[in-house]
């Protein structure tokens, strides 16, 4: 994990945009803004920052070189489960 992946994963348009349409998918009302809310709690999840390092480090001419939009990356069980579990712990008890 490096600071340099969190920052990026944190700024990724694409990946947040995947991210809002989880959160819409969940019920969220202003998903995009949820997503921006919470990007920084988002880029920490577990297995984040290393997936996405890892991707960087072994990119192929043939991978997209957006990497937050790319599903082997960041997949969207890995969104969702961040997601829901955000959503649970400002739900509370």
């Amino acid at each position: 994990m490096t600071y340099t992946a969190i920052d990026q994963i944190a700024s990724s348009p694409s990946l947040l945009n995947r991210v809002a349409a989880a959160a819409a998918d969940e019920g969220e009302g202003d998903p995009t803004g949820w997503a921006d809310r919470h990007k920084w709690a988002l880029a920490v999840q577990p297995g984040w920052a290393d997936a996405w390092q890892y991707a960087l480090d072994n990119q192929t001419d043939d991978d997209n070189p957006d990497t937050g939009v790319r599903p082997g990356v960041i997949n969207d069980s890995m969104i969702l489960a961040a997601v829901q579990s955000i959503m649970a712990a400002e739900a509370g008890p």
